[in-house]
């Protein structure tokens, strides 16, 4: 894991950083199979309650490296071209998929370009903030489509139809700015700030009960596609029900009474 760094900054607080600087951090393809093994490892590690997801140096992510991107060496050298392909992309479309899954929110400090696969890995995060010299790219128009990894169903959902459908039949970059006032991003914070930021961010979720958190996380992204109000409502009243029945959550509650920290157990 040599071009990926992994440290805590702060109380259980993971951060993974993409750490290729010389190529804008494009990533290869035992990097994508090492970002799959840490959002595994990541998943059952009660010690971590947020993830933060950023880039070293001077971008977030400027897509596949297709200059020494290496091989997929999960594809069997013998098959056919349809085959290899769909082996090569069904690994990589799984890490959206794997970061919304996690219990832990994924906030993305996006410090420069996100193009490419960076654009959906930002986009897949929870929470997503960008230096005000960020901005996005949608370079998937250079392997043959407008879309990779889940951005097709993404963009829509965070700035609408319209808006999405010009960022995805084109390649207009979007500065940091505009993917905030568009609802793209939580929101733009000066360049030396952004780390500062996400952790202050990944702080106030921090202090919540990490069941609870999790739950909360867990029906916001299955009530996106609710069949209807009452469907959404059943499966928070399912959450609550559980998030109660934990000593974490009895703690969160005497810590805001007694107007101090809570101290989580995983009880």
């Amino acid at each position: 894991m040599s071009d990926i760094r992994i440290d805590d900054p702060a109380d259980h607080v993971r951060r993974i950083t993409l750490d290729r600087p010389e190529s804008l951090n494009a990533l290869t393809f035992p990097m994508y199979q090492d970002l799959i093994d840490i959002f595994g490892m990541i998943h059952y590690d009660p010690a971590v309650r947020v993830v933060i997801l950023t880039g070293a140096g001077r971008g977030f992510c400027a897509g596949h490296d297709i200059r020494a991107g290496g091989q997929p060496d999960w594809v069997p050298g013998h098959l056919g071209k349809a085959q290899r392909f769909g082996a090569i992309m069904g690994k990589l479309g799984s890490l959206p998929s794997l970061m919304r899954a996690l219990p832990q929110p994924v906030i993305a400090a996006v410090n420069g370009v996100a193009a490419g696969a960076g654009y959906p890995l930002a986009l897949a995060a929870d929470l997503c903030i960008a230096a005000r010299s960020a901005k996005f790219v949608n370079a998937f128009h250079n392997a043959g489509t407008g879309h990779e990894m889940g951005l097709s169903y993404m963009l829509p959902r965070l700035i609408g139809a319209q808006r999405a459908a010009e960022l995805l039949l084109t390649a207009r970059p979007v500065p940091a700015e505009e993917a905030a006032a568009m609802g793209m991003i939580l929101r733009v914070v000066d360049d030396d700030a952004l780390m500062e930021s996400a952790l202050a961010l990944a702080d106030s979720i921090a202090v919540n009960s990490p069941v609870g958190i999790a739950l909360t996380k867990q029906s916001m992204w299955l009530n996106a596609s609710a069949a209807s109000l009452d469907a959404a409502i059943e499966v928070e009243n399912r959450a609550i029900f559980m998030s109660q029945s934990t000593e974490d959550s009895a703690e969160k509650r005497r810590s805001f009474i007694e107007k101090r920290r809570p101290n989580f157990k995983g009880t």
